[in-house]
């Protein structure tokens, strides 16, 4: 404990020297901008952060150092952060339904960039955003949905406008005189190349379906981080796919491309360090984190299983691997990670569960229920 140490090697080390109690969440920066720099090179057009995955000021801070010039904002307090972090940012108003208060937060702060997916929520922004501000016309960009493919969930099932509403909202936004754009998202998690490739060419029906070239195409989020034990998600492939079926549909006269990835920026520049508190009938495994805690998001979009079993001295658990049912800390049965988890054998109380990849809707989501959900944040070199 009395090391005096504030960056850590990698979990191993910070285990070893500080033993923690509760659990922790270690942050890589290093990590973060090499996978800001990789979106920056690899992707055909603007990279913007979706703000709502991890907010910590210490991300936003990373992504601008690394060269990230956009952040996709979808509160007013989202907007206040980014503004004050990275002022000189892009900042776009993409969550889809908004009160008129939060309309009039947007318009005070000179938001330039808009979507919608319906009539009414247009309307709402035909009666309070100004076509231009200070010299620059205002986008308003109509987001429309396909049955999913390839993603952990759905989000269309919340926002989206079918192809043929989506016509109709741009051509509105054009007659209106404001910068008619496109955008969507292909659902969370997408390791599938394809499903770029079908929202894309789908923008081009929808284009020529309204008679509008579209400004910019905002492909959204999606993009997956490496959550599963194996071979990491293939980000190239898609930002290859991506680049090719733009150049087949759209040919010279592309609209300008944006994304707004959360996950697959920040979740692998952070892991979780959780310790097992007890042993129940040789099969049961409880944590002092769950799914009230760092761990809420697993039972919605499945386990986080790229672990790694460490004891107090921060040496690796090689025993064979079998199924355990994973607990956490509170008195409510609910609290249990969905089917099982893979430890080794000699998994034993007081041990640490490394989860890496877990920095996105972590920290940001966790409660404190029944007392506990006390989450202490280090910093790391790397994961090793």
């Amino acid at each position: 404990m009395g090391t005096g140490k504030t960056v850590w090697d990698d979990p191993a080390d910070l285990i070893r020297h500080l033993q923690p109690d509760h659990p922790v969440m270690a942050f890589a920066p290093t990590v973060l901008q090499d996978r800001a720099r990789q979106f920056l090179t690899g992707f055909p057009g603007l990279v913007t952060y979706a703000v709502k995955s991890n907010p910590d000021e210490a991300v936003i801070q990373n992504l601008v150092a690394a060269g990230l010039q956009g952040f996709d904002v979808a509160s007013p307090w989202e907007i206040d952060l980014i503004g004050r972090l990275a002022p000189r940012a892009a900042r776009h108003y993409h969550n889809p339904v908004r009160s008129r208060r939060e309309i009039a937060h947007g318009v005070r702060e000179g938001i330039l960039a808009w979507s919608v997916d319906s009539r009414s929520e247009l309307e709402k922004l035909f009666e309070q955003v100004p076509v231009s501000v200070i010299g620059q016309r205002v986008e308003i960009s109509p987001r429309f949905k396909l049955p999913v493919l390839g993603a952990a969930y759905d989000f269309g099932s919340k926002f989206g406008a079918t192809p043929d509403l989506a016509a109709d909202l741009l051509r509105l936004v054009a007659d209106r005189g404001y910068v008619a754009s496109l955008t969507f998202h292909p659902g969370t998690q997408c390791t599938e190349p394809t499903a770029w490739e079908s929202y894309i060419r789908t923008a081009r029906e929808i284009c020529d379906a309204a008679g509008i070239r579209a400004h910019r195409l905002n492909l959204g989020g999606g993009f997956p981080s490496h959550r599963a034990a194996g071979v990491a998600p293939d980000l190239d492939a898609i930002f290859a796919k991506i680049g090719k079926t733009v150049a087949e549909c759209f040919g010279g006269d592309a609209p300008a491309l944006v994304c707004e990835p959360g996950r697959g920026l920040c979740a692998d520049a952070y892991a979780l360090i959780a310790r097992v508190k007890g042993l129940r009938h040789g099969t049961d495994v409880f944590l002092n984190d769950g799914v009230y805690g760092a761990l809420a998001e697993l039972p919605v979009i499945g386990n986080l299983d790229r672990i790694e079993v460490l004891t107090p001295q921060g040496t690796p658990r090689t025993g064979a691997r079998s199924g355990r049912v994973i607990f956490g800390p509170t008195c409510d049965s609910v609290d249990r990670l969905p089917g099982e988890l893979a430890l080794p054998d000699d998994v034993a109380e007081d041990d640490y569960i490394v989860f890496h990849g877990a920095g996105a809707y972590s920290l940001v989501i966790n409660t404190r229920f029944n007392g506990f959900g006390a989450v202490t944040r280090a910093t790391v070199m790397g994961f090793g």
